[in-house]
């Protein structure tokens, strides 16, 4: 299996893709037991005109088509933000084995930020996390997305 970098690195192609239409730069892939991408996703809430539209749960959906089934145990997920509360319980929902995102979401960040959702003990089902990983680079994308809106 590669290593999470080489994933994050495909999840912010996905964001970048976000940013070339508009939307803010999140993106998102996931990965089964294999190593295999098996699903993508950018942001696209205003495009789809979808308030669900977000890099993580196109990536999901994706993902549960490829596997003919939503649930996703064995398989993780590298995001470039940290997930909000839909995306977060979606997740459990999935029974994702494992989160990765790049940048903290201080204002809306489910998985640490704000709260920790995904570590609720009345929860039957627990998701692994991994934060930071290229968290430079995903908060860099943000701030220069933002920043020409400005």
């Amino acid at each position: 299996m590669r290593s999470d970098e080489f994933y994050m690195h495909r999840a912010l192609d996905q964001a970048h893709l976000a940013a070339d239409a508009g939307e803010v730069p999140v993106g998102a892939v996931i990965v089964d037991a294999q190593g295999e991408i098996i699903g993508a996703g950018c942001n696209a809430p205003v495009a789809s005109c979808d308030p669900s539209g977000h890099a993580e749960i196109r990536a999901l959906r994706a993902a549960g088509k490829h596997q003919g089934n939503y649930r996703l145990e064995g398989c993780t997920l590298f995001v470039t933000l940290e997930p909000c509360m839909m995306c977060a319980g979606a997740m459990i929902h999935a029974r994702l084995s494992r989160l990765v995102y790049g940048a903290a979401e201080p204002r809306a960040g489910m998985v640490e930020s704000k709260a920790n959702l995904l570590a609720q003990p009345w929860f039957n089902h627990q998701v692994e996390i991994s934060a930071g990983v290229l968290g430079p680079e995903s908060r860099k994308l943000l701030k220069a997305f933002f920043a020409s809106r400005r």
